[in-house]
């Protein structure tokens, strides 16, 4: 040791050296100057000279010469390295991905970290450990970033990977059929691609942190143990997506800004009640891209917490312990767990807990679960039978509170240190009795003008403008999912942008539901929207939908689209977003001449060209 406490490079051999002092003063100038990893190898090279001159060779082989034995003996196969690669659609992926760089460096593990659309599938066969990160889109679709991918993998193109280890990370939504699809997939693939998993694959459910934390614990744990032998070099983190300015708010710690405008934006006699939200973020520091979401962590409804605390016989005083704070079940309930939405895992265990024959039945029936959950309250799932749960019983059904996302509504160009959303407050009947979503009842009904509310950025790479302002650009967004696409019209017109803007809105009448309706006139009057197609469902005998207009322009859209136009889709995926989808294929076939595997192929080729984007939900 050196009198600093730190170890030499070189320390003098407690044997005596063979090297002179003269040699032994060059060498240590020489080794003082290298890097660990070029000592590395030069111990290789010295080592790989002194057995190519006494070690003795097999009789009738050709002696090599020094040099070339020595760098055999230091040809060391490729330093070991965590890759990790995340398959994101709305950012929950790349977040985790990103934490779990983080703590990797922290660690001291060589690491890199990929979007996967950056990232070239032939080059896991020089990977040592890849951690992969996905999401899944829609009914089991790998995300957007992650289609190419997906699709290499499964080709005959994808190399063998007998010399890699893999982790994977699948999030999910459990009230989907096709939970974890994705992450279930690259799994799959990579195993039979004769790779092997160094610790087994986590499907995680959208309260997804702690198991995710555990998960990566246990898993960086296994990959420095793997690579503690190897050289580590200089850690490098390649660009991922679109730069964003950084801000101290995140997720997790999201910037308490002030709502500055409620208003209703649809008329008196719709069946809707839809939202136009404004949100101060004057001295936040927080900036966002068209394309981007905002995420709301919202307070439940006090009213519907009592209710369902009367539901199973608790006063609302009892103590539960949540994340090492303890508080009342009611102030839990209020601030702590989802308490709307319910799902098949708390239909399940209530079913257990309440020995309900009616719900034993469902949950015996997978698709009749999953219907009901998705469209049954969770204090109406108690209500089917009256049980008595103590507070930790009751909280052990529940998932942790999550924050919602919206997609952004306004351009920071056009509206500076505001943010606007486009909010459809989800309100029906059950009984006498009205049920209200969690965060659009806190947003729409709850929260006053300059009441305070948590929020932050989620930026969304997958759902972004063209780089070039002169590319035109086709947006369909029915309903809400027209929120997008005034945040892209602001931004092109702020712009000055040259491309042609075609936009297709629907909903269910013209003098009720057409959001937005005096803005979307002055940009066509202007010019700034060159075509606006409208389809309002009721307002004649037959439906007519954005998808029957996309068909009505069938040439028109063939023809932008040979002149380089960009396809957005935002709103409803159960629906919407497939007949779309299938009308644009249908124009593909019809005025490209193309047969239906080659018009598939070619809207799916828009796809990863990210000519074709999707903000669907």
């Amino acid at each position: 040791m050196s009198s600093n406490g730190t170890t030499n490079q070189l320390e003098a051999p407690a044997l005596a050296s063979p090297l002179s002092d003269n040699q032994l003063g060059n060498l240590q100038q020489t080794v003082s100057e290298l890097s660990p990893q070029q000592l590395a190898w030069v111990s290789g090279y010295f080592w790989g000279l002194s057995q190519a001159q006494v070690t003795p060779l097999a009789r009738g082989v050709a002696e090599p010469t020094p040099v070339a034995a020595a760098v055999a003996a230091a040809a060391p196969a490729p330093a070991g390295k965590l890759t990790i690669i995340f398959a994101s659609q709305t950012g929950n992926a790349k977040g985790v991905a990103e934490a779990l760089e983080h703590q990797a460096k922290a660690q001291g593990i060589k690491v890199e970290l990929f979007d996967a659309s950056d990232y070239k599938g032939k080059n896991l066969a020089k990977e040592t450990h890849v951690i992969i990160v996905a999401s899944t889109n829609g009914e089991g679709e790998a995300p957007d970033n992650a289609i190419e991918l997906h699709e290499f993998l499964q080709s005959k193109k994808a190399p063998k990977l007998p010399n890699l280890k893999f982790g994977v990370v699948a999030l999910g939504d459990s009230s989907y059929e096709f939970f974890c699809q994705t992450g279930k997939d690259f799994d799959e693939y990579l195993t039979k691609l004769g790779a092997t998993s160094f610790i087994d694959r986590i499907d995680c459910d959208v309260d997804y942190e702690d198991a995710v934390k555990d998960w990566s614990n246990q898993a960086l744990v296994k990959v420095n143990d793997e690579l503690s032998s190897d050289v580590q070099a200089d850690i490098v983190q390649l660009p991922v997506g679109q730069a964003a300015t950084t801000s101290i708010y995140s997720k997790q710690n999201p910037y308490t800004a002030s709502l500055l405008t409620n208003q209703k934006i649809t008329g008196r006699d719709s069946g809707k009640d839809v939202r136009h939200i404004e949100i101060d973020l004057e001295g936040s520091g927080l900036t966002y891209q068209p394309g981007d979401a905002l995420g709301v962590w919202f307070e439940n409804s006090s009213d519907l917490a009592k209710s369902i605390l009367s539901k199973v016989s608790l006063s609302g005083a009892e103590s539960v312990e949540v994340d090492g704070e303890s508080l009342s079940v009611h102030s839990a309930l209020v601030s702590k767990f989802e308490i709307t939405s319910s799902n098949p895992q708390l239909v399940t265990k209530f079913a257990e807990l309440s020995g309900s024959k009616k719900l034993q039945k469902l949950v015996a029936d997978k698709d009749k679960l999953r219907d009901y959950s998705s469209n049954t309250q969770i204090v109406d799932v108690l209500s089917e039978k009256k049980t008595k749960l103590s507070a930790t019983e009751l909280i052990g059904l529940l998932r942790k509170l999550t924050p919602r996302l919206y997609s952004i509504a306004s351009s920071q160009l056009e509206v500076e240190d505001e943010v606007h959303l486009t909010v459809g407050v989800v309100e029906y009947q059950q009984g006498d009795e009205s049920r209200v979503g969690g965060a659009s009842g806190f947003l729409a009904q709850r929260l006053e003008e300059g009441d305070s509310v948590k929020v932050f950025i989620e930026h969304n790479n997958n759902f972004k403008l063209p780089a070039d302002d002169s590319a035109p650009v086709i947006m369909v967004g029915p309903g809400t999912g027209i929120a997008p696409f005034r945040s892209f019209v602001q931004e092109r017109e702020n712009r000055d942008a040259e491309g042609k803007n075609w936009l297709f809105f629907g909903d269910r009448t013209f003098t009720q539901d057409f959001l937005y309706q005096v803005e979307w006139q002055k940009f066509l009057k202007s010019g700034v929207v060159s075509k606006l197609d409208l389809a309002f469902s009721r307002d004649q005998a037959e439906k007519i939908y954005v998808q029957d207009r996309l068909r009505e322009n069938a040439q028109q859209v063939w023809e932008w689209l040979q002149q380089g136009a960009y396809v957005y889709v935002c709103g409803d995926a159960t629906r919407m977003a497939k007949d779309v989808h299938q009308a644009l294929i249908d124009i593909a076939a019809s005025e490209g001449g193309l047969n239906d595997e080659q018009a598939e192929q070619f809207i799916n080729d828009l796809r990863k060209q990210k000519r074709y984007q999707r903000d669907v939900y």
